[in-house]
């Protein structure tokens, strides 16, 4: 039986067979893949700049303790502005290959839309500080705490925005119990193809105490948005500086503080390893 013709839509890829052709182009550039990994690296040096700043802090120096902390510091450097270009480049190819894995996640299930979220928040959070960086190299300021005020300020001044600061708190406290567990259970070990020997159980540990480090910090950092939010003091949101110089005002605080700076270069040192070993998209 002689076929029916094939039709010219039939022959035009759709245009959603285009986006993923093109998305899956982009995964395995190797240039592209290459700068992704990188965003791991700069992502580290930023985390141990801010260990070494909560560090001082603990020992009664000052210092912001928070990315902008970290780029005012590149900026202040030799070559700061490559610096930050380079941070800022990394950052957004990193941001960028999460995103694309976002759209890559099969099927419909809540757990395939709790994966997206998942993957979705990480390529956000890696655009938005590749943006505070290239901000910063063209001079604008990083004060993060300030930023984040003036976030939950305008947030309170809006209808239901007690509410929403309150989630707001909340997702980011539960973001903070996620890196404890999983530097608890070690499940950041899948992220990565193991090292053997000694720089695999270097890896370990670092990646165990830094994961639990940066949880501890980003689950104050989810206290200080719903403190800000049940007191109507917009000042009270002051981020990862002020989650950090919280730790320190607690009893036995300059212990306690540097033990989470320690943690937060161990996580930072991790994330180098992950720029060598880290499993992108499957390959």
């Amino acid at each position: 039986m002689q076929q029916p013709p094939t039709t010219y839509c039939e022959l035009m890829p759709t245009s959603t067979n285009k986006a993923r052709n093109t998305m899956a182009r982009m995964q395995g550039n190797s240039v592209f893949r290459r700068l992704a990994r990188g965003g791991y690296a700069v992502n580290g040096l930023l985390h141990i700049l801010i260990g070494v700043i909560a560090l001082g802090i603990a020992f009664g120096s000052g210092g912001q303790a928070d990315q902008g902390g970290a780029l005012s510091q590149l900026r202040s450097s030799p070559g700061g502005g490559a610096l930050l270009w380079t941070v800022a480049t990394g950052l957004s190819a990193l941001g960028l290959f999460q995103m694309i894995l976002v759209a890559q996640v099969p099927g419909n299930k809540k757990e395939s839309w709790g994966e997206r979220a998942k993957e979705g928040g990480k390529g956000i959070a890696y655009l938005a500080v590749a943006w505070t960086a290239a901000s910063s190299a063209n001079g604008s300021s990083a004060d993060s705490s300030t930023q984040t005020q003036s976030f939950s300020a305008h947030m309170l001044a809006t209808p239901g925005g007690v509410f929403l600061l309150v989630l707001v708190g909340l997702a980011v406290l539960a973001v903070g119990i996620h890196f404890v567990v999983k530097g608890v259970k070690q499940s950041f070990l899948s992220d990565i193809s193991m090292p053997s020997g000694a720089a695999g159980r270097a890896t370990v540990s670092m990646g165990t105490v830094g994961y639990i480090a940066k949880g501890v910090a980003l689950a104050v950092v989810g206290v200080l948005f719903a403190v800000a939010a049940l007191t109507l003091d917009a000042s009270e949101a002051t981020g990862l500086d002020g989650a950090l110089k919280t730790l320190a005002g607690l009893p036995l605080g300059e212990a306690i503080l540097t033990a989470v700076a320690l943690g937060l270069i161990a996580y930072g040192t991790y994330c180098f390893v992950r720029a060598r070993y880290a499993r992108l998209g499957g390959r």
